[in-house]
């Protein structure tokens, strides 16, 4: 029978926030459809939303890393349809999407927010400054309907880069924190186009009562812990960004009352906490490649800590000091992330550049390709590159992969410098 341990092996840590986050069952052997996706979402409890695009937005990719080829249009139905919405878009971890049934949990956050609360400090002393121009603005959204903020009529325009936002973008990105707005879809390159709570979620959401906060913080803590399997108080807290005095307070009232289990996991210096009803799994089976802003892997500490695998994002390091790559991609391979590749998707080529492949120490590279090929040319289907997958000579992996998944004109490219940035490859 399975056992409810009180302290737990590295491996069978891996093991629990694995099955947690829904790599503990095989992916649907028939077609995916929107039960399956919720049912994940459910499990999750958000995904992230991130604006690069080197691969795939970074909200699809846990759905395929989990089920397989999913339409992707079955999110976006449940994200932005005008009827049969299941999620919303609000600050969760980051940018997230949300079951619908979680907005009374943040509506403390909200609230927060409208006070200046929880926010950035240059966006609450803009809200404070500016008070009658954002009431200017919501008005104009609830007088026109939905609008981004460019549509503004006295939204003014932007300063440089992406984050030099215009004072109309400012007024609504403060209106969305403090929950008087939100998203009503995604437009072009996934700008956001924002109406009234009211005209976009469902009347019985709205209606719903919410807790206070302190009840909203345990159930909160309580979608994490499912979420993550085993996590210390840290990891709990970020995974719905709690601040630290909250979370201390409410993750000791759920110990309190039998709702988390303390455990102590080997080797790691914090005490972790796991469901009460929680058990190891005897093993896991999986090949899924993860999208760096994928939960398993977006907390880099736990990552290295479950995995023994040392994680950064290198897009805002320069080309000539990257060590994996620009937009590099885990691979999970049983309960182990055996390597890491560094991915593009060359959607007018209509291939998949593998611009890297690195193995982990201990990793068989016969094996480990093999299984990373089938993920990829799985991967570039979904993503309709109709040539498949090209494989770049960089990383000690690339040989092999080369070998199990081909590669344009069937020969491996000599090893360039590419720079996606710099090649303006990113759509």
């Amino acid at each position: 029978m399975p056992r409810r341990p009180e302290s737990l092996s590295p491996a069978e840590a891996r093991r629990l926030a694995l099955a947690a986050q829904g790599f503990g069952r095989p992916r649907p052997s028939g077609p995916v459809d929107a039960g399956h996706v919720s049912r994940l979402l459910d499990r999750l409890g958000l995904v992230q939303i991130d604006s690069v695009s080197a691969v795939v937005r970074a909200h699809y990719m846990p759905l395929f890393s989990r089920l397989g080829p999913d339409p992707r249009e079955l999110l976006d139905r449940l994200a932005y349809a005008r009827r049969g919405r299941a999620l919303f878009e609000y600050w969760g971890h980051e940018a997230s999407l949300i079951p619908l049934r979680h907005h009374r949990l943040l509506r403390w956050r909200m609230e927060r927010a409208a006070r200046g609360e929880g926010i950035y400090g240059g966006l609450a002393r803009f809200a404070t400054e500016r008070a009658a121009f954002v009431e200017e603005v919501l008005a104009e959204v609830r007088d026109r309907g939905a609008l981004s903020a460019a549509e503004l009529a006295c939204g003014g325009r932007g300063q440089g880069s992406w984050w030099g936002w215009s004072d109309g973008k400012k007024a609504l990105e403060f209106l969305f924190w403090a929950g008087r707005v939100t998203t009503a879809t995604r437009r072009g390159t996934f700008e956001r186009v924002y109406d009234l709570p009211e005209r976009v979620l469902p009347a019985a959401v709205l209606a719903e009562p919410a807790p206070d906060p302190a009840e909203a913080q345990r159930a909160l803590l309580r979608l994490a812990a499912r979420a993550t399997g085993v996590a210390s108080e840290r990891c709990l807290r970020d995974y719905f960004r709690l601040d630290v005095a909250d979370a201390r307070a409410r993750l000791a009232e759920l110990v309190e009352a039998g709702e988390l289990r303390p455990v102590q996991v080997r080797g790691w210096a914090q005490p972790a906490y796991v469901p009460p009803e929680s058990v190891v799994p005897r093993r896991i089976e999986a090949a899924a490649l993860l999208a760096p802003f994928d939960a398993l892997v977006w907390e880099r500490e736990r990552t290295e800590r479950l995995f023994g695998f040392r994680y950064r994002l290198e897009i805002y390091t320069p080309a000539e000091k990257r060590q994996h790559g620009y937009y590099v991609l885990p691979f999970l391979l049983g309960d182990r992330l055996a390597a890491r590749v560094d991915l593009l998707s060359d959607r007018a080529g209509g291939t998949l550049w593998v611009l890297a492949a690195h193995a982990e120490p201990d990793a068989d590279h016969a094996a480990t390709a093999s299984a990373l090929a089938a993920e990829l040319r799985r991967l570039a289907r979904w993503l309709g590159l109709g040539q498949g997958v090209a494989v770049v000579a960089r990383g000690d992996l690339s040989p092999a992969l080369h070998r199990e998944a081909g590669s344009v004109d069937g020969m491996m490219l000599e090893a360039r410098d590419p720079d996606p940035l710099a090649e303006g490859q990113l759509a």
